[in-house]
């Protein structure tokens, strides 16, 4: 089984999945959505079928001084519609500051033309949310 990274965002939704092993991550795809959850929902289930996805890491947006976001309570209505649509499935939501940030560092080390960086920003980000849950399922294993 894997794990799918989430990037919730209003217009634009990042996507990285887990290899089997939960070892890396890969992005994915960025899914364009406008504010339409239902193309989100639609894409997710096509993705949950073709990588046996068991959890969704979705990123939650914290303010850099731990307080919630205004954003928080729309990712919240989010992972509201994943429950109802996806119960088999756990959802850890995990604290998404910086990712952003070092999202955009990574593709100016990278020297990305600044036409594709807002095509895969969201993407990035993601990888990002689903790496810090991989590490810190690793961590866990290492104290028990």
């Amino acid at each position: 089984m894997r794990k799918l990274g989430i990037d919730y965002g209003d217009s634009r939704v990042g996507l990285a999945v887990s290899d089997v092993l939960g070892i890396t991550a890969q992005g994915l795809e960025t899914i364009h959505h406008n504010g339409n959850d239902k193309l989100v929902l639609k894409r997710l289930e096509e993705v949950v079928k073709q990588y046996e996805i068991d959890v969704f890491v979705i990123g939650m947006p914290i303010n850099m001084n731990g307080t919630k976001a205004e954003r928080v309570e729309v990712t919240q209505k989010f992972i509201h519609k994943l429950k109802c649509k996806f119960p088999q499935i756990t959802i850890e939501p995990i604290d998404e500051r910086l990712t952003t940030v070092a999202a955009h560092k990574t593709m100016n080390y990278l020297n990305i033309d600044k036409t594709k960086k807002k095509q895969i920003v969201d993407t990035i980000s993601a990888i990002y949310i689903l790496e810090t849950y991989m590490n810190k399922q690793k961590n866990k294993e290492k104290t028990n």
